[in-house]
């Protein structure tokens, strides 16, 4: 199991556990299933525009955890916002 403490942009953190072949969607999909009571304000419309965002880096859903190396037993830090679209690599702005 991999730990990963979730932060919202308003800096609100819940932690969830999750498997190494989870991806980035899978992962979406069920903070979006058992969203906080806490984040009530931050309630999205679908799990379908949460991003993931890991060292400064969007997921791409696909992207599972295993691929992405983390340590078993500590807690990995990621971000969660709401994003109707990924940025293009390279792109400026």
């Amino acid at each position: 199991q991999i730990n990963l403490r979730l932060i919202l942009v308003s800096g609100k953190t819940k932690e969830f556990l999750f498997s190494p072949n989870d991806s980035a969607a899978d992962i979406a999909k069920h903070v979006y299933d058992n969203w906080p009571m806490d984040w009530e304000e931050e309630q999205v419309s679908s799990p379908n525009i949460l991003r993931l965002i890991y060292q400064g880096r969007f997921l791409h859903g696909n992207v599972t955890l295993g691929a992405l190396k983390l340590p078993f037993g500590k807690t990995t830090v990621m971000h969660l916002v709401a994003r109707e679209t990924l940025p293009e690599p390279n792109s400026q702005g």
